[in-house]
C-alpha cells in the first residue's frame, strides 16, 4: 500500500474535490505524491460512504477556460482510509506517530478557530480543532517523530498562524510542556495559503451519480497559494494550482471580499426572496443587475486603489457564477453566516464609508438581514 504522507481533518466535499484531487492528478503525472488518511471530525456518513468506495470517488470538472468548455470526468483514489474521530481516536493518534506521515489538512468552518471551554486533556477526542490538533501534535511530540507541516485550508486570512496560536493557547492551558510548546511554535512548519476553486455536488442526474454516492463537480478555475516560509519552500507535490507567493493578501483581499462576499450578500438578499442557486440569481436580470452593481460599485473601489488585477478579477469572478454546470446553492454557502459576513462584508463597508463618508446601501442592506442558527 503507498505510504500515507497526509493526514486529512475533514472529509467533506471541497478538500475532496480540491487538495485530494490534485494529489490524484500529480500522481497521473508521475509524481510520488502518497495517499491521504482522512478523519470525520463530526457526525455523519461521509467516512462510511468514503470506505464503501474503496476505489475511490469521481469529480467532475466543469465550465469554461480560456473560452473553451471543459467537461471532464477526474477519477480520485488518493485516499487510503476514512476514519470517525469518536469511534477511532486511539488509532489516529498511531497514525499521527508514522514515520511517513509529513502533512496535516484541515478545512474547519470559521467558527471552528476558537477553543472550547469543555475540552479536557483525557478527551478521546477533544470537540475542537485546536483540542484535536494539541494532542495529535503531542502524539508525535513523544515518539520522536519529525516536525509536521500544517495546511489548514479554512478561509480565513493568516490561517495558519491563527491556528498555531490556538493549539499554544491550548497547550498553555493543559500545562503541557515547554518543550513541547517551543516543539509546535519552532520546528513545525505552518503555511498560510488561500484556496480558491468553486465545489459544488455533482448532479443526481449524471451517469456516476447512481454508483458514486460522494460525486462532485469543480470548476475549472483553481488556485491553492501558499505563502512561502523564511526557511525556503517545503516539499509538496507539485500541480498547476499550487502557487508559491511571497505575500498572501493580495490574493486574500481579492477571493475572499470580492468573490465570497458577493456570494454571502447573495444569501442575504435572495435566498428570502426564494432564489436557490447562484446560478438562478445570475439567470434573472434584475438579481444579476444588483449583484454586478455591488460588485462593481461598493465594493471594487475599496480594493483598486491598492491591488492590482481587481477590475479583471471582478469580471471573472461573474463568469464564475454563471458556471452553467454548477447547482450552488445558496443554503450550501449560508452555513455559518453571521460569521462569514464578519470578514467578507463587514470590512468592505467600513472601508467604504471611510473612503467616501456615506453608506454604500447594497452592502448596508445586506448586512441587516439575520437568519436563525
Amino acid at each position: 500500500m503507498t505510504q500515507e504522507t497526509f493526514l486529512q481533518l475533514g472529509t467533506g466535499r471541497f478538500l475532496r474535490a480540491f487538495a485530494d484531487r490534485f494529489a490524484q492528478e500529480a500522481r497521473d503525472q508521475g509524481q510520488e505524491v502518497g495517499s491521504i488518511a482522512v478523519v470525520q471530525s463530526t457526525d455523519g456518513s461521509r467516512a462510511n460512504l468514503l470506505a464503501a468506495q474503496p476505489d475511490g470517488f469521481h469529480v467532475l470538472i466543469r465550465g469554461f477556460q480560456n473560452g473553451e468548455v471543459v467537461d471532464r470526468v477526474q477519477p480520485v483514489r488518493t485516499i487510503s482510509r476514512a476514519l470517525q474521530a469518536r469511534a477511532d481516536w486511539p488509532e489516529i493518534l498511531r497514525l499521527v506517530t508514522s514515520h511517513s506521515l509529513q502533512t496535516i489538512l484541515s478545512n474547519a468552518t470559521e467558527s471552528g478557530y476558537k477553543i472550547d471551554p469543555a475540552d479536557r486533556f483525557s478527551d478521546s477526542p477533544p470537540n475542537s480543532l485546536p483540542g484535536k490538533l494539541t494532542q495529535l501534535l503531542l502524539a508525535r511530540f513523544e515518539s520522536g517523530g519529525k516536525p509536521l507541516t500544517l495546511l489548514p485550508c479554512e478561509l480565513i486570512e493568516r490561517n495558519a498562524e491563527k491556528l498555531r496560536d490556538l493549539v499554544l493557547q491550548q497547550a498553555a492551558i493543559w500545562k503541557l510542556s515547554d518543550e513541547f510548546q517551543a516543539w509546535i511554535k519552532n520546528e513545525c512548519l505552518w503555511l498560510c495559503n488561500l484556496v480558491d476553486c468553486i465545489v459544488t455536488d455533482g448532479p443526481t442526474d449524471h451517469p456516476l451519480a447512481a454508483q458514486d454516492k460522494l460525486l462532485a463537480c469543480a470548476e475549472p478555475y483553481a488556485l491553492w497559494a501558499i505563502e512561502k516560509p523564511s526557511c525556503g519552500t517545503p516539499s509538496l507535490f507539485s500541480h498547476p494550482a499550487i502557487r508559491w507567493v511571497d505575500d498572501l493578501s493580495p490574493y486574500y483581499l481579492r477571493k475572499v471580499r470580492m468573490l465570497n462576499g458577493t456570494h454571502s450578500a447573495m444569501v442575504a438578499k435572495f435566498l428570502p426572496a426564494g432564489f436557490q442557486t447562484v446560478q438562478q440569481v445570475m439567470k434573472d436580470r434584475d438579481a444579476s443587475r444588483w449583484v454586478r452593481d455591488l460588485l462593481f460599485e461598493e465594493i471594487v473601489p475599496t480594493l483598486a486603489y491598492r491591488l492590482e488585477g481587481v477590475a479583471q478579477f471582478a469580471d471573472d469572478t461573474l463568469d464564475r457564477f454563471r458556471n452553467p454546470f454548477q447547482n450552488h446553492k445558496l443554503t450550501d454557502i449560508k452555513l455559518n453566516h453571521s460569521d462569514k459576513i464578519k470578514v467578507r462584508l463587514q470590512p468592505t463597508y467600513d472601508e467604504y464609508v471611510k473612503l467616501f463618508g456615506r453608506v454604500p446601501q447594497r452592502l448596508h442592506e445586506v448586512l441587516q438581514v439575520r437568519f436563525e442558527p
